[in-house]
């Protein structure tokens, strides 16, 4: 059980666990908080309900605005796609806006509304890498809610002792500085950092109310990401933006296609699919 440290990039153990005072890197997640504004935020949420939500799995419901595809068969065609809706059109130029975003063109946008009464929760699962490219971008919406982030690796991560605040008691206990046993408590920790099996690691990223969270390379590929049921107290819509990948990007196999539907998805007429 980590937290994510936006300030240092950094998975930090939570207080009162056996992990406090431990952390490790966590490459690859970037939050923005205050993205739009509250009067941004209302009249988008006002917009997507003006618009039907269809049901989705585990108590969500949805508004997709992307190409129809068959993941598992690797296959798709536009169908009724008809581009991303024109009230994301703002909101996609201060993506721009964003060097972090650079380049940043989405094909793809998809509205999750999730409620504490129908249970909502997404379970822990992997983005399409056939289709969508490197960045996730997700602008939380209405409430503050926890991105929860597993691995299925097999393999160890290295924990290292957290730097701490001036005069903060240390969290292997608290011994004189001076003394034999604090030294060697201390050379210890330096020396042997802690392994601990990839498979029983959580790391939560808060996402605060209005935020975008960008997620790229490890955080995209090697973690899977979900939120769970009790990390939803109010109301909240997630907007997720996807890009296309390197096969349907400028001198892929399938940049014509890819070329077809970026025109689509940027003409910012669409309706829900």
């Amino acid at each position: 059980n980590f937290t994510y440290c936006p300030a240092t990039g950094l998975a930090v153990g939570n207080e009162h666990s056996e992990f406090a005072g431990w952390a490790f890197p966590f490459p690859g997640v970037s939050v923005m908080e205050e993205f739009i504004s509250e009067d941004e935020e209302s009249e988008l949420v006002e917009l997507m309900d003006r618009d039907d939500w269809k049901p989705s799995q585990s108590g969500r419901r949805k508004q997709d605005y992307g190409p129809k595809v068959n993941f598992k068969k690797q296959r798709l065609k536009a169908g009724s796609f008809s581009g991303l809706p024109s009230f994301s059109r703002k909101i996609v130029a201060q993506m721009e806006a964003c060097s972090l975003l650079d380049g940043f063109s989405p094909v793809e946008q998809c509205n999750l509304d999730y409620r504490p009464e129908r249970g909502s929760a997404i379970d822990p699962h992997f983005d399409d890498c056939w289709l969508w490219g490197e960045r996730l971008v997700t602008l939380n919406l209405l409430s503050h809610t926890v991105l929860s982030m597993s691995c299925d690796s097999e393999g160890s991560i290295q924990l290292m002792p957290a730097a701490r605040k001036e005069n903060e008691p240390s969290p292997h206990g608290a011994l004189p500085a001076g003394s034999d046993a604090g030294q060697e408590r201390r050379s210890s920790c330096l020396a042997s950092p802690r392994l601990v099996p990839c498979r029983e690691v959580r790391v939560g990223i808060a996402l605060p109310r209005r935020s975008l969270v960008v997620l790229r390379g490890a955080a995209r590929y090697g973690w899977k990401h979900g939120i769970h049921r009790g990390h939803i107290r109010r109301r909240r819509v997630g907007v997720t933006f996807r890009e296309l990948s390197a096969e349907f990007s400028p001198g892929g196999a399938q940049e014509e296609l890819g070329r077809e539907l970026l025109a689509i998805a940027l003409s910012f007429r669409g309706r829900p699919v």
